[in-house]
């Protein structure tokens, strides 16, 4: 799949499910999107305690969406994150399972940044029946790069 026809398709998911931002991505697309597309950035939005234990993303951006364990939101997302990613760029992010990136995601294109995505499933995934993470959709599961403290 080109880039353009990643972008089609994630633009697509998000006109489809009314997002504010430009596009909602499948894990295996924002990888493939850091590898080929020039300047693209993922920002893993999830805790500390989540990178340390979790695990994280090679590479990636880490800002903190909220704050561990008291579950704050980050008063300097904003600031955090127009000093590491430029609002031009192509900017993924990833939390969990996706809901953390779909409100970083959004306050990211209300602050004006042109080129927004979402990460669905996120890094762990939607629970299975049996209430596990880690077994249904994300990052890991695709088998993409990560590494864990």
């Amino acid at each position: 799949m080109t880039i353009s026809e990643m972008l089609d398709a994630a633009q697509q998911r998000a006109k489809g499910n009314n997002l504010p931002y430009i596009g909602a991505l499948l894990p295996s697309e924002a990888y493939a999107l850091l590898q080929q597309a020039p300047g693209a950035k993922l920002v893993d939005v999830r805790t500390r305690a989540e990178w340390d234990y979790v695990g994280r993303v090679p590479g990636a951006v880490q800002i903190e969406w909220q704050h561990y364990p008291t579950g704050q939101l980050n008063p300097d997302f904003l600031t955090d994150l127009q000093a590491q990613v430029d609002g031009e760029a192509l900017v993924m992010f990833i939390c969990r399972s996706g809901a953390r990136s779909h409100a970083a995601a959004t306050a990211a294109a209300a602050a004006g940044y042109t080129q927004v995505f979402n990460v669905l499933e996120g890094f762990e995934g939607n629970k299975d029946q049996n209430g596990h993470r880690n077994t249904v959709g994300g990052w890991r599961v695709a088998g993409l790069p990560w590494v864990q403290n």
